[in-house]
Formats: structure tokens, sequence, C-alpha cells
């Protein structure tokens, strides 16, 4: 039964075309389809006359510019944060749910070697 659950043919026709995803090498597709319709809309940028409402957003390829930097401004500082806040692996000690044992009563032990 599990071999004609994971039968392609038996998907939705959202799920067939979404196969391709899980094939190995679709991580580097993706990247480099972004990549290219990223250049690709920064380079249309350069193709109209702007009217902001603000000189700086009249320069052709900024909200590109500032988009990545801003984005990349927010993965350093979460990087930063990440040193205050990161508490040890046993922070909380032995006052933590995990650190106590499970009932013995409660468990269902089987003995497969009777």
């Amino acid at each position: 039964m599990s071999k004609q659950k994971d039968d392609p043919a038996n998907y939705p026709a959202l799920g067939r075309m979404m196969l391709w995803v899980d094939k190995p090498g679709s991580a580097n597709k993706i990247f480099w389809g972004l990549a290219i319709a990223s250049i690709l809309a920064f380079l249309a940028d350069f193709t109209y006359e702007k009217h902001g409402n603000f000189h700086i957003a009249e320069i052709p390829g900024f909200y590109g510019i500032f988009g990545f930097v801003a984005f990349t401004a927010l993965i350093l500082i979460a990087k930063t944060l990440r040193v205050f806040i990161k508490r040890p692996e046993d922070y909380y000690g032995d006052k933590a749910i995990d650190a106590e044992d499970y009932p013995e009563d409660q468990l269902d032990k089987v003995d497969y070697d009777a």
C-alpha cells in the first residue's frame, strides 16, 4: 500500500508539476533562476524615468541596492544578537522538564529477550 501512495501518478496535478524541486541539483537551479530574475529586475530599473518623492528614490537601482543592504544588515545584526541571547544547552539545569526521569509505572516496557 505504501508503494501505491508514493507513486507520482497518484499525486494531484500541482504536486506532479512540483516534483522537479525534489530532484538533486534543483537548489542550484532555483538559486540561479532567482539571481537572473534579480539582475533583470535591476537592469529594467534603468529603462524608465522615475518620479519619486525623494531625490534618492530616482537613482536607478536604488530599491534593489537598498533591499540588498537592508537584508545583509539584518543578517549581520541577527548574528551579533545571537552572541548575547544564546544560552548554554544546560542553562535551565535541574529545573528543565527533560531533566527528570519519566515515571517507571507509566512506561510500557516490553522485554523482547524473553
